[in-house]
């Protein structure tokens, strides 16, 4: 088969992006050839994409902002792909045209209403990818939708009245023994020490970037409140952090709260953490999440997250209430999370463990390439063949 891709941008630290490859991978190990249309591509292509098979076009745009960048990317894909022959177009960011997409994120329009003012709704940026998104889950549209969130999807169907069958339930796609291998005692010994860390500091992480959707003002508040100069708070994604070391630093935890950028070695950060936080405003998923799972780390997080509900599975940390949040709620249970014996420490890392080895949170690749087939065979069958 002959599969086309578009995603806006690849960034080789992000959790999307990760998924993607791993996904392309699956598909070209069944011997589908496949193009990959995108604005930008940063980084070096993963060794596993550089075969004759998977081509990789950049689609020329232009504009001052990011979404009239992306809808010049658009417009012009919609030209280019009519020069094109293939089964199946998949997208990994909204946007017309779709025969099926990977829904990594959350339902725009829902979280614009609870985060912003009614006037945003009237700004360039608002129309654009308030159209895209429509153009995916509205009743007349026939794209095919990837699953990842119950959650989301719920909000989708309350708010365009898309039609439950067109949601495809997928697993989580994390990559078991790289997260295990990286987050080895070893690791954890050479990591903290490069870090600075002392054997008595405590160790809170973040993953993600898109700071402020991922509620890390959340988690220096939290920080601050706890007030022990041995608890450490690292934020390990790429996005402006400016106004939130000034948070840090106004509440007087400044030199506690380091940003580490994009990094690739989430694994090794996760055999150095303590304790996981992920108080986001807003999270489809959350990757990082299942990721601190399987590398045995307790978890800090939120109901609106969702993949939130394996934390409270595996009894490995806490979940609080996301839609309603409490920022006294989040500090206390901080509080209480780091105050717990040893004991109940090792019996989080243990049941995270037992969890993530009895739960499957591998198998997305091959269950969306199993789909992708599926959906390319029916698109391409005539509406006659019974």
């Amino acid at each position: 088969m002959r599969l086309v891709f578009a995603i806006f941008k690849y960034y080789p630290f992000g959790g999307l992006e990760r998924n993607f490859t791993r996904i392309v991978e699956e598909c070209l190990v069944r011997g589908h050839s496949i193009t990959i249309f995108t604005m930008r591509w940063d980084g070096e292509v993963p060794s596993v994409l550089r075969t004759s098979k998977c081509v990789i076009e950049e689609v020329p745009f232009s504009g001052f902002s990011n979404h009239a960048r992306c809808a010049a990317y658009v417009s012009n894909l919609q030209e280019m792909l009519k020069e094109q022959t293939f089964d199946l177009l998949v997208g990994f960011n909204r946007m017309p045209g779709l025969d099926l997409y990977y829904c990594a994120d959350v339902c725009y329009i829902d979280d614009i209403r609870r985060r912003r003012s009614s006037l945003h709704s009237l700004t360039p940026r608002h129309k654009v990818y308030a159209r895209f998104e429509k153009a995916v889950f509205s009743r007349e549209s026939k794209t095919a939708i990837l699953a990842l969130s119950d959650i989301q999807r719920e909000i989708y169907i309350k708010e365009y009245g898309t039609q439950s069958e067109r949601f495809l339930p997928i697993p989580a796609g994390i990559d078991k023994e790289r997260v295990r291998t990286g987050s080895s005692d070893e690791n954890r010994k050479e990591k903290r020490s490069a870090l600075g860390l002392r054997d008595d500091d405590v160790m809170l992480l973040m993953v993600g970037s898109d700071f402020q959707r991922k509620g890390v003002d959340r988690s220096i508040k939290a920080l601050a409140a706890e007030s022990r100069g041995e608890t450490k708070l690292f934020i390990a994604g790429k996005g402006k952090s400016l106004g939130f070391k000034k948070l840090a630093k106004s509440l007087s935890v400044g030199s506690e709260v380091t940003f580490l950028g994009a990094v690739d070695d989430v694994p090794k950060l996760l055999a150095a953490a303590d304790l996981l936080l992920h108080p986001a405003y807003a999270e489809n998923t959350g990757n990082a999440i299942v990721e601190a799972l399987i590398a045995g780390v307790p978890v800090l997080t939120l109901s609106n997250c969702g993949y939130a509900f394996h934390v409270e599975e595996s009894g490995a940390g806490a979940v609080l209430d996301g839609w309603d949040f409490s920022q006294d709620d989040f500090n206390a249970k901080l509080a209480e999370l780091l105050s717990a014996t040893p004991e109940k420490k090792m019996k989080w890392r243990k049941s995270a463990l037992k969890y993530s080895d009895s739960t499957d949170f591998y198998s997305r690749p091959k269950v969306v390439a199993d789909i992708i087939e599926e959906l390319a065979r029916k698109k391409n069958q005539p509406e006659f063949v019974k």
